[in-house]
This record gives C-alpha cells, structure tokens and sequence, in this order.
C-alpha cells in the first residue's frame, strides 16, 4: 500500500496543497493527489502513534482493540509540527494552501494560523493560506479531492483558498453511529445518555452545522432504518452532479456500507456515480468508535439552508 509524505519536493503545478488525516482519505486515493498529508497525534492503549492512513495498524485490527476495551484519545497537530512544515513550504518557496479540520471541533486551526503568522514574517511575500475547512471526516477528502483538479485547471492559491472557503458549504455529510459509547468516553456526552440509547436501541443520526460542529438530525430505533435515514438525507439534498464522486466510509462497518452503496445506486441517476470507499481513520475513529457509517457527497448550498436567526449572527460576526 502506497502513502503520502509528509514533505515533498517542490511540487507540480502552481501551488502547493497541504490536507490532514483527520479527511480520512482513502491511501490509495490520496497517493495519486500530489498533496501533502499532516499526520494528526493519537494514543492508543497509552502509547501515542502519528496517524499515517493504516500504515502501521489495519482499521479491523484498531476497532478490534476498541471493541476489546482499550482505550484511544487524540490531541492536536502542535505549534511546533506546524512551525516546521511551513518553514519547509517557505524554503522551498512554492505558494501553499492548508485546508486545515474544522476548527469546532479541534486547536489544530488556531495553531496553524499562528504558525502560518510567524513563517509569513519570517518569509515575506511568501504566499501561505490557511482555510478552516468547517468539515468533519472525509467531507475534507471531497473538498481536497476537488482542490486538487481545480488546481489543475489553473487556480492559484490565493484563488483555491478563496474557491474552498466557498465549495466547502456545498459539502454534505451525514453519519450513525452503532453507539454513544466512545462519544461518551471523550466527554462529548454524559455516560447516562449512552448507556439509555443502548438499552433502547436507539441509533443517532447526525450530521454538522456550518461551523464544522456536530450536529443531531434525529434518531431512530434500530440500526436498519439509522441506515435508510442516510439514504434519505441523500435523496434529499444531492444536487445530481453525478460527474462529481462521493464517498462511503465505515468505522469497520462494511457490510452497512455495502448497503449503502447498494441503496444509493438505486436512487435515479445514479446507477454509475463514482463511489469512493474508505475507513474511518484512527484520529476520527477514536472519538466515534466502531460502527460509524457515513455518506459524504457535494449537494445544494448548506448556507441558504440556515435559519433567520443564524443569518442575523453571521451578519454580527461579520460587522
């Protein structure tokens, strides 16, 4: 199996697009992308492990150690990771975009603009653009996915940085987990909920706001109908660009997310869309646990989707 450094040669194109593992690419997708990819810090029983995409644990054997009771937490890319890295992107002089994990749910971003501060006075005029992607999982490797051909159509980086700010509204992604257990366990809800789901039943559906936030869509009672929500979260807001790909990834849950496929081909139109399969990785994996499945996919505007309250604050935060 083929994986992306994390520093390269000076790369082919205009520009130079850096991405992270918390987009949960697929490793062989990612190999042909000329992208550089930022390893994110998780600990595993203990012992703390750079993220590299299954190079070193296969996704069956780390939602096994999940299942048997270790336990796994994440922390952040440091200031100092990032200080590196863009001190290497400056020497090498190439204008670099990041399209950086949602800062809603991780520091990441904030140390990432710090960074990015001190190498741009370090280097000036060298061109270092970091986007808050607002994305969870592999909705990033959608988003890079199209960076990347974008790119190849002529974009700059000032132009890309700007186009993702825009594209990644148009991103929508939409998960169930099996239970709320590892959810619970990063303290992201109390036990007392997790443990009462699993008496019940109950599977969440879930899916994130423009921030980048995890959001509930509702629940449902069984796992079969958490998965034909998926489907019917998808027959509601794809756009029907079928020239664009999606993506199914699964925390160990293939055979739903063969389901999925499967149910999603059936919708009209779509017997041929091109269907990216994937794990989830080992950083997002941590805080959601086996069983997650999810359907990833470009669809209409979520910013015109917000309500008039929301649209006052971003006015406010704007002002």
């Amino acid at each position: 199996m083929t994986h992306p450094r994390e520093t390269t040669a000076p790369h082919a194109g205009r520009c130079r697009i850096v991405v992270d593992t918390c987009a949960d690419f697929n490793p062989e997708v990612a190999a042909t992308l000329d992208v550089d990819i930022l390893g994110f810090p998780y600990i595993l029983d203990g012992v703390e492990y750079t993220d590299d995409m299954w190079g070193r644990i296969s996704p069956e054997e780390f939602y096994e150690k999940l299942r048997s009771g270790v336990r796994a937490s994440t922390s952040a890319i440091s200031l100092g990771r990032y200080l590196e890295f863009f001190e290497e992107c400056a020497n090498e002089g190439t204008p670099t975009v990041y399209l950086c994990f949602t800062s809603a749910l991780s520091s990441s971003y904030d140390a990432a603009c710090q960074a990015a501060e001190r190498v741009r006075l370090a280097h000036p005029g060298f061109e270092l653009y970091i986007v808050d992607n607002a994305l969870p999982c592999s909705c990033g490797e959608l988003l890079a996915l199209e960076a990347v051909r974008q790119r190849a159509a002529g974009l700059t980086a000032r132009q890309i940085a700007a186009w993702a700010n825009e594209a990644k509204t148009y991103v929508h992604g939409y998960f169930t987990l099996d239970n709320l257990h590892a959810l619970a366990a990063g303290g992201r809800i109390p036990p007392a909920a997790a443990q009462l789901s699993s008496k019940l039943d109950i599977k969440p559906e879930l899916s994130f706001d423009l921030s980048g936030s995890l959001s509930l869509t509702g629940v449902a009672r069984g796992r079969k109908k958490a998965l034909k929500a998926l489907v019917k979260a998808f027959r509601e807001n794809f756009a029907g660009d079928t020239d664009l790909p999606m993506t199914i990834v699964s925390a160990d849950a293939e055979k739903d997310a063969d389901w999925l496929e499967n149910a999603i081909r059936k919708e009209p139109g779509c017997s041929d869309l091109t269907i990216i399969r994937g794990s989830v990785g080992p950083t997002i994996g941590s805080h959601v646990g086996p069983g997650m499945v999810a359907v990833i996919f470009w669809g209409r505007n979520r910013a015109e989707k917000i309500s008039m309250t929301d649209r006052i604050a971003r006015r406010v935060k704007s002002s």
